[in-house]
């Protein structure tokens, strides 16, 4: 039996988000503009039957495989939406799943640091795998569970705001996203991120 943990479409790949998973995935790179599909189920092994029912229901190309001892996850991506949501649906049919049985996010931690210390700033850049944030600046970190809605909550926040995707970590126990940019920018993207995450629906998480 295998538990939908995350379900979630990603209409447009915005072009911070789409080069910063260029950056880590160890598959196919994405580009700006395209679909994406991330998928999370547990246990983790059996994401590579699920990728497999991906590849051949369509012509989605894959960007990430993550298996890990108790979670697994897959991203894959096409210049075509139609052909994204298609093979999100033959992964539904083949579990047996609706879109509506994955978990419903939940927002472990919300915060914002304002005026960042230099010194700070050397900290978190040193972590990050995508832009810079300077002294000055205004950190906005967001965690979550499952983990891959981190992902679509990092790319509603660069719809929304000019702001720097620091870091996205949308695999394991627990998603995050760190973003940073100008306080008025950061101010817009936090709610974009947690208000994208609040409306998707599914099984609440128990706790």
């Amino acid at each position: 039996m295998v538990d939908l943990r995350a379900y979630c479409i990603i209409d447009s790949l915005q072009p911070q988000f789409a080069s910063f998973q260029a950056t880590i995935a160890q598959g196919f790179l994405p580009r700006a503009g395209q679909a994406s599909l991330f998928v999370e189920i547990a246990p983790g092994i059996e994401i590579n039957r699920v990728m497999d029912i991906a590849l051949k229901s369509t012509s989605v190309t894959p960007g990430m495989q993550i298996v890990e001892r108790h979670f697994g996850m897959l991203e894959v991506h096409s210049d075509s939406q139609a052909d994204v949501r298609q093979s999100g649906q033959a992964i539904l049919k083949a579990l047996e799943l609706r879109e509506d049985q994955r978990l419903k996010p939940r927002i472990v931690s919300d915060q914002v640091v304002r005026h960042l210390d230099d010194h700070q700033c050397m900290l978190i850049n040193r972590m990050r795998h995508g832009n810079l944030i300077l002294s000055g600046q205004t950190l906005f970190v967001l965690e979550c569970e499952p983990a891959a809605y981190a992902a679509l909550a990092a790319n509603e926040a660069e719809k929304a705001a000019n702001i720097n995707i620091l870091e996205v970590r949308a695999f394991g126990s627990f998603g995050r996203i760190y973003i940073g940019g100008e306080e008025e920018d950061v101010e817009v993207a936090r709610p974009a991120a947690v208000n994208a995450l609040k409306a998707l629906n599914g099984r609440e998480i128990e706790k």
